[in-house]
């Protein structure tokens, strides 16, 4: 069976103020024409099709004539769930209707967790469709108190999985969780994802899928595979922040021969325009030559530049942001670390603030408040729903 595995589409995605969905347009050109090539027999997306909950028409409309490509046109089952920036709800809308002309988005956990079967020469291949969800959600679905983080959760749902699994058939995880080879906290490489959880306890054991053939996770804007090359990111299919400049994006194709084993080969989408980084003295950027690439510039003079983005855009017309190197950063307090404001995390972030207007570290007490009044606002925008802060 030859499966498309991608992810983290994010239609709708505002970069420093500009909208990418012509973008996005022109990348998932490409990836019909893939398929049109490849002819594969199922695509996966895990999770991550919209960047918000509630997004703008345009990017409704590009996954509406998406879907109809490759579901209706082309007759390609799709697999899709739903990721922390999408809204369950909306995404799970119509899906019994859907199902029937190939097109399936769980945008909801369900207690059965029940695989959808498709069938190759060699016979059938169960798809196992887990959405992005908090643990207490799981704890509460599950009735099990014990469950009380993200990895937690996933090995819960997994041991239900595998309860019913027929050891017979092949068998696909497809996900959207922040995995590490043994749920070791690790750093996220891209600063346009947001955290799953704050205080590091968002990270899940790569060993829970073992008993599949082949995981495909969404969540991780960078493709790598994680403790062995059967769990697998795709990585988003374009460069969403400048974090992701050195990033190859592209998509997965994953062949499954008849007794479980997998090959993956990746193939590269070219952007519409690049995202790049651009660091120089000024009067050395203005000689480049005109380019419509999207740039982060990092100005190296020691004086400041007056109407600095305006003189780049005479080059860069698309430039993106423009900051100096040689400007003071803030220091992580806890290592000595230089790093700039847009690399902290919220609650780096919070400690800063807190200790610059008044000039104390945060207790305990006030840091774990900040947490979980964030947790709350950051569950409430995944639904959709309008946060308030009193």
């Amino acid at each position: 069976m030859k499966i498309f595995h991608t992810a983290d589409w994010h239609l709708g995605k505002l970069v420093q103020g500009v909208y990418m969905t012509d973008d996005q347009r022109y990348i998932l050109q490409q990836f019909l024409q893939a398929i049109d090539e490849e002819q594969p027999d199922v695509v996966i997306i895990a999770g991550d099709l919209y960047d918000r909950a509630l997004p703008p028409v345009e990017a409704v409309d590009l996954l509406d004539e998406t879907l109809a490509e490759i579901v209706l046109k082309r007759k390609v089952p799709v697999l899709s769930i739903a990721g922390n920036h999408d809204s369950p709800t909306r995404l799970q809308f119509g899906s019994k209707l859907m199902q029937e002309s190939g097109l399936h988005i769980i945008g909801e956990l369900s207690k059965s967790i029940e695989p959808i079967i498709l069938n190759d020469e060699f016979g059938e291949v169960h798809f196992h469709l887990v959405p992005f969800v908090e643990p207490s959600t799981v704890k509460n679905i599950f009735e099990d108190d014990a469950v009380t983080t993200y990895d937690e959760a996933m090995k819960k749902v997994i041991q239900i999985i595998e309860e019913k699994m027929d050891k017979s058939k092949r068998h696909v995880f497809i996900g959207h969780a922040f995995v590490t080879p043994y749920g070791e906290k690790e750093h996220n490489t891209s600063d346009s994802e947001r955290p799953l959880a704050i205080g590091g306890s968002e990270c899940v054991n790569a060993e829970y899928f073992k008993p599949f053939h082949y995981t495909a996770l969404g969540h991780l804007h960078k493709a790598h595979y994680v403790l062995n090359e059967t769990i697998r990111y795709s990585g988003s299919p374009l460069k969403y922040s400048a974090s992701e400049a050195n990033h190859e994006k592209g998509f997965l194709i994953v062949d499954l021969n008849k007794d479980g084993q997998v090959s993956v080969a990746k193939r590269p989408f070219i952007p519409r325009r690049d995202l790049r980084i651009i660091e120089g003295t000024i009067q050395d950027i203005l000689k480049h030559g005109i380019s419509e690439d999207y740039v982060f510039v990092r100005l190296t003079d020691l004086t400041p530049v007056v109407g600095a983005m305006e003189q780049i855009r005479t080059v860069y017309p698309n430039a993106m942001h423009v900051e100096r190197k040689a400007l003071p950063r803030l220091e992580d307090a806890e290592n000595g670390e230089i790093v700039r404001r847009e690399q902290m995390d919220e609650g780096s972030l919070f400690k800063a603030f807190h200790k610059e207007i008044l000039g104390t570290e945060p207790t305990d007490f006030t840091q774990q408040l900040f947490e979980e009044v964030l947790q709350e606002m950051l569950a409430e925008e995944r639904e959709g729903k309008e946060v308030i802060v009193k």
